[in-house]
């Protein structure tokens, strides 16, 4: 699963909507639909607050790893 679908299922899970996701991370609602669609991926800093959000490693948020877990 790579980063747009991640996203999209965390933002689920917690039952919010694209617009109060993006509020909630301090981004523009098109930023954030841009992230979900596939269009454009956060810089380095904007990865880590959204991970941080949705208590997810940096790694399962890039796909990189199936635990969802911080170290």
């Amino acid at each position: 699963m790579e980063f747009y679908e991640r996203i999209r299922l965390l933002r689920k899970e917690r039952g919010l909507t694209q617009k109060e996701a993006a509020a909630e991370l301090g981004v523009s609602y098109r930023a954030y639909q841009c992230y979900e669609y596939n269009q454009r991926c956060p810089d380095l800093p904007g990865l880590i607050a959204i991970a941080h959000y949705f208590d997810v490693s940096l790694d399962y948020l890039v796909g990189q790893s199936e635990v969802r877990e911080r170290r």
